[in-house]
């Protein structure tokens, strides 16, 4: 398969339309959630103007073709989270060749490794060794655009204390909080424990570098704490303990802006549970991922003007701050006095039916399929000068 030629699924038939392999799956532990985030985005994507091309990445980092098939990949009560094998697909392997050629190999069963050309990668990956900045580095090796962040802004929109820390720098407010180092927390627990009494209960201990709600603890007892620190750390070692806020949870979408220009933000969210549905005490992977009618996305959300203007300029200020390219979700905290804290930020947020970065835009005016179009042309418009 050289590069100038289609797969041998697909017949050629005249100029190509612009190739974009859409990569999901990972070795995360939000694997699942990166399946049905690229269900929604293949069900989404235009497939007059793109030739897609499916490639799953399994858990132990091996990258193979994948069905075109959305709802094998969705996640389902009732059924078992999908998980990419590669026994499971059989359609052949991906691997990056070396030199930055613009292409990956491809390798159908019993045959040889062939060249095929590649115009975009959409990385559907959340957490470790998808949206930290690894792959987007591998990425920019091997000479391929992408959607999204580049490496240092994925890398430090994934590390929930370096965010606080370029926020600060740039007059952003975020939450109080404690960094939990696994060196501290080993040799001097005490003196942590004792640090998170500055905090205001109820505490949240999260892991510092996972998304997706894996590994949160709400805390509302000082002798609960160390229970929680111990299960945020098995998903990273590194952990945050936050002050608990009476605020209202915003969320805001940033889209990167055509030819250099300043970003563009949606109309500001916000997150309704009801816990009559099966709702948790916050905003958990059950209740984001499986218990749909336990939450309502109201979108606008119904602000003051002045609320609104802060949330949406504080937005693209922080896109700016952490360097955004492509697309980001801002989670501010909106507390009754009217300040606005960032509490994260997700440098590839979720794309499922159910997510709030496709809904803030659908209610801004522009649908599911112009944004997943919208991302790729802004992704078709990087550079792939290792001098730019």
């Amino acid at each position: 398969m050289s590069d100038q030629q289609e797969p041998a699924s697909s017949p050629s038939s005249g100029p190509r339309r612009p190739r974009v392999v859409v990569l999901f799956g990972g070795r995360s532990g939000e694997h699942s959630v990166s399946c049905a985030t690229a269900a929604g985005v293949l069900s989404a994507i235009d497939r007059q103007r793109y030739e897609v091309v499916p490639v799953g990445i399994t858990r132990n980092g091996r990258w193979v073709l994948v069905d075109d098939d959305p709802a094998a990949l969705e996640l389902a009560e009732g059924r078992p989270p999908v998980e990419i094998t590669e026994e499971g697909t059989g359609r052949g392997t991906v691997t990056l060749p070396q030199g930055g050629r613009g292409c990956v190999l491809v390798a159908l069963p019993g045959q040889p490794p062939r060249e095929l050309a590649v115009d975009v990668v959409l990385p559907l990956l959340h957490g470790p060794y998808g949206e930290d900045g690894t792959v987007q580095g591998l990425l920019e090796m091997a000479g391929l655009r992408y959607v999204g962040c580049g490496v240092l802004a994925s890398a430090a929109g994934m590390d929930k204390q370096v965010t606080k820390v370029l926020l600060g720098a740039a007059g952003i407010p975020t939450v109080p909080h404690v960094v939990v180092s696994p060196r501290t927390w080993r040799r001097d627990p005490e003196l942590v424990l004792d640090a998170c009494e500055a905090l205001d209960y109820p505490l949240f201990v999260k892991p510092c570098r996972a998304g997706s709600s894996l590994g949160i603890t709400k805390v509302d007892r000082a002798q609960d704490l160390s229970a929680a620190i111990t299960a945020a750390s098995v998903v990273d070692p590194k952990v945050l303990v936050e002050s608990g806020v009476q605020a209202r949870e915003i969320e805001v979408a940033v889209l990167g802006g055509r030819d250099g220009q300043a970003p563009r933000v949606a109309e500001p969210g916000e997150v309704l549970m009801d816990p009559e549905q099966g709702a948790g005490d916050f905003y958990d992977y059950q209740t984001k991922y499986l218990a749909h009618d336990a939450v309502s996305m109201v979108c606008p959300a119904p602000l003051r003007s002045e609320e609104r203007e802060l949330l949406r300029d504080t937005a693209a200020r922080a896109f700016d701050a952490l360097g955004g390219e492509g697309l980001m979700r801002v989670d501010f905290f909106l507390t009754a006095q009217g300040q606005a804290l960032v509490n994260e930020v997700n440098t590839m947020p979720g794309f499922t039916p159910y997510s709030m970065y496709p809904y803030m835009w659908q209610v801004s005016g522009t649908d599911y399929t112009s944004l997943v179009s919208e991302l790729i042309e802004l992704a078709l418009e990087r550079s792939t000068d290792v001098n730019r």
